[in-house]
C-alpha cells in the first residue's frame, strides 16, 4: 500500500493535486488505516495517472469525471466536443493577442484601421506629430459617435488630400502651433479654408446629415480652439468673412460665392 506522497510520485503529480482531486470528487479519499494513514493501492495510481493524462491534454476538471465514466464511443464525442471548444478558445486568443499588438502601436486605442491609415498618409505629407496628436483625438471622438459610417468619412477625408489645397492647408495648419499670434500666415489659411468651403458648397456637400448632434459639434469645435493658439482667430476672421463654423458649416453666405476670392 502507498502513502500519499508515494502516490504522487508514482503517478507524476504533487500531493497538493492529489488533495485538489480528492476535494473535488475526482479521486475517491480511502479510509484511513489504524495508525491513522491514508493509504493508496494500485487502482489510485491508475485512475490518477488517467487523469493527469486527461488534464495535461486541456480536458476541462469539469469534465475529466464524465470521461473516465464514458464507452468508447462516448469518450471519442466528448473528446471532439473539447476539441472544438479549445479550438474556439485558441481563435479567441489570437484574436485578443492581434489587438494587443495593435495596441501597442498607440493610435489603434479606440480608432479603427481607416482612420489609422488616414494619420498615416498625413505623416507621410509631412504633417507635424503634435497636430496629428490633436486630429487623432478628435477622430476617437468622432468614431464613438458614427462607429458604422466613419470608414466612408474617412473615405471622403482621403479624397480631400489629393486636393493641393488641403495639402497646403495641412501644411499650414502643421507649423501654426509655433507662430507668433499676428502671424500673417493665418490669413492664408483663412483664404485656403474659403475656397474650399466654397467649393463644398458648390458641390452641394455643406447642409448633409452628418450624424452627429449639435452639441458634440459645439464639444469638438470648443476642443479645436482650446488645441490650438491661433484656432479662435482664425475663426473671427472667417466668421467677419459671413462663415461660422469648424467642424460643421452652419451658415454659408450666398454673397461670398459670387466674390472674387483671393487667388490660390
Amino acid at each position: 500500500m502507498l502513502t500519499i506522497s508515494q502516490l504522487a510520485a508514482y503517478a507524476g503529480v504533487t500531493v497538493r493535486a492529489v488533495r485538489h482531486y480528492h476535494r473535488i470528487g475526482l479521486l475517491p479519499e480511502p479510509e484511513r488505516d489504524r495508525s491513522g494513514y491514508r493509504t493508496y493501492d494500485a487502482v489510485a495510481v491508475v485512475r490518477l495517472i488517467r487523469i493527469r493524462t486527461l488534464a495535461d491534454a486541456g480536458v476541462p476538471l469539469a469534465r475529466v469525471q464524465e470521461l473516465l465514466a464514458a464507452g468508447p464511443e462516448e469518450f471519442a464525442g466528448s473528446v471532439q466536443e473539447i476539441d472544438k471548444a479549445l479550438r474556439a478558445e485558441i481563435r479567441r486568443l489570437q484574436d485578443t493577442r492581434s489587438r494587443l499588438a495593435r495596441l501597442a502601436a498607440g493610435e489603434h486605442l479606440a480608432l479603427p484601421q481607416s482612420v489609422v491609415d488616414y494619420l498615416d498618409r498625413l505623416r507621410g505629407l509631412g504633417v507635424e506629430e503634435r497636430y496629428i496628436e490633436m486630429e487623432r483625438d478628435a477622430w476617437i471622438m468622432i468614431a464613438a459617435q458614427v462607429p458604422h459610417s466613419i470608414d466612408s468619412v474617412i473615405a471622403k477625408k482621403h479624397e480631400e488630400l489629393d486636393d493641393p489645397e488641403m495639402v497646403k492647408l495641412y501644411s499650414l495648419l502643421s507649423g501654426a502651433l509655433d507662430w507668433p499670434a499676428d502671424d500673417p500666415r493665418i490669413v492664408e489659411v483663412a483664404d485656403i479654408m474659403e475656397r474650399l468651403m466654397v467649393r463644398a458648397v458648390e458641390a452641394g456637400e455643406v447642409g448633409a446629415d452628418d450624424g452627429i448632434d449639435d452639441q458634440f459639434v459645439d464639444l469638438l469645435d470648443s476642443t479645436m480652439v482650446e488645441s490650438s493658439p491661433h484656432a479662435a482667430r482664425l475663426l473671427a476672421i472667417l466668421e467677419e468673412r459671413g462663415w461660422r463654423g469648424w467642424t460643421r458649416i452652419e451658415r454659408v453666405p450666398a454673397e461670398r460665392l459670387d466674390t472674387e476670392l483671393p487667388p490660390s
